[in-house]
């Protein structure tokens, strides 16, 4: 367990008074670890820590589980002194300042998109338990529910349902069918957007003669607010005034920012986070259920997640959709490979894979990130790190993109800063 660890956050971690924490030796007990991803200079982070010092401190005191839990900060500070300010009101280790390298690597592999961010993670293998642990802290302020492991849907969605016209429905009403877990709020402007989409997608669906059903997990500030959005939803809802379910949602599903839609197959498991885009990017939802493709094209719709860990992105000279089929092909098997290794692991892929052609998605990239106009060019992009790897060769083959790709996750390539 205390080597695993290691490799996650190095040999030492160090308190608030600069001491060094043997991680082994921090190893030896723990079960779980809890990833504090915050900055000092962040008003949330300052308010989120003292309400987790409260957790923790009562954790320690009075679960019989006291020995299994450690915190560790991974700050995104740029300035030691705050960062050290902010450590003195901690009473748990964190990653040394300098080891930035460490901090992005972490922040990468747990995917964290803002924060603050609390991951609980297993000690023995750096899985995620929990992804969302802020709802951790306040849903279960004595821990009783220690280790916050995922439960299946099915239980923790298990209840009454809504229909927009007050009636209701069991949740075992689910059995059998594709589910869509939407997480969404009137007062957000895209979520409306996405709603309008989402309405006519459903239609399509279910007129398809697939059994499919939406839940709606509001966000919503009032039961008002609440009433008015689901009047324009088909589908069905958590109660609104069932805050303890909704929030078991969120937590279940590590929800970091709305809309969110997930999608889960017959037996209650994750197809893809990513149902947004896929409802964008097919409106005539012909690849539904929406299993994950190896290789995406870039478009708006899907940029986003250049910003959710390392992406290898292969620039080519083609302006019509088509045109990227060859471009591909030839990444393809690299990408299936890939995903297949980590799905075997039940680890989550360190890389996604797009080909990009010649338009205004493609040309604001290349200007954002400093890349030259060269086509065909292959790249890895790391938004977070704000880093790049450029491999510019003549011509690009499968045993080109493969060392590329294994050079890069083993980090034996210098990054160029974005």
């Amino acid at each position: 367990m205390s080597d695993f660890l290691e490799t996650l956050l190095g040999e030492r971690l160090v308190d608030s008074e600069k001491a060094e924490v043997d991680v082994q030796s921090l190893g030896a007990r723990l079960s779980l670890v809890g990833l504090f991803f915050g900055c000092s200079l962040n008003a949330p982070c300052k308010q989120f820590n003292g309400s987790l010092c409260e957790f923790y401190s009562r954790f320690k005191k009075s679960s019989e589980h006291k020995d299994k839990l450690e915190i560790v900060f991974v700050s995104s500070d740029q300035d030691q002194k705050h960062w050290q300010d902010f450590l003195h009101e901690m009473p748990w280790p964190a990653l040394p300042f300098k080891d930035r390298h460490k901090k992005m690597k972490l922040w990468n592999k747990y995917k964290i998109t803002s924060i603050p961010s609390l991951v609980f993670v297993d000690a023995a293998t750096g899985k995620v338990v929990c992804r969302n642990g802020l709802l951790v802290v306040r849903d279960d302020p004595k821990g009783l529910e220690f280790p916050w492991g995922p439960k299946p849907f099915a239980e923790v969605v298990s209840g009454p349902l809504l229909r927009n016209n007050r009636q209701t429905t069991d949740s075992s009403s689910l059995d059998g069918h594709y589910v869509g877990v939407y997480f969404s709020a009137h007062w957000c402007p895209p979520c409306r957007s996405l709603t309008r989409v989402l309405v006519e997608s459903y239609r399509i669906i279910k007129e398809s003669g697939h059994k499919f059903e939406i839940v709606f997990v509001s966000a919503d500030r009032s039961e008002e607010s609440f009433q008015q959005y689901f009047s324009e939803m088909p589908w069905l809802a958590i109660p609104y005034s069932d805050e303890a379910r909704r929030s078991r949602l969120n937590r279940l599903y590590g929800i970091q920012g709305i809309p969110t839609l997930i999608l889960l197959d017959a037996e209650g498991h994750v197809i893809t986070r990513q149902g947004r885009v896929e409802v964008l990017n097919d409106p005539e939802c012909r690849l539904f259920p929406w299993h994950p493709r190896p290789v995406l094209e870039l478009s708006e719709s899907n940029a986003a997640q250049l910003h959710e860990g390392p992406c290898l992105v292969l620039f080519v000279d083609a302006e019509e959709e088509r045109e990227l089929d060859p471009a591909k092909e030839l990444i393809q098997p690299i990408a299936e490979k890939l995903m297949a290794k980590y799905k075997a692991k039940e680890e989550e892929t360190p890389l996604l894979f797009f080909v990009a052609g010649e338009d205004d998605m493609s040309d604001s990239l290349r200007d954002y990130t400093n890349l030259p106009e060269a086509a065909p060019l292959l790249t890895i992009l790391d938004m977070s790190a704000r880093a790049k790897y450029v491999r510019d060769v003549e011509e690009i083959t499968p045993a080109v993109v493969e060392l590329f790709v294994n050079d890069f996750l083993a980090e034996k390539l210098k990054p160029e800063p974005i």
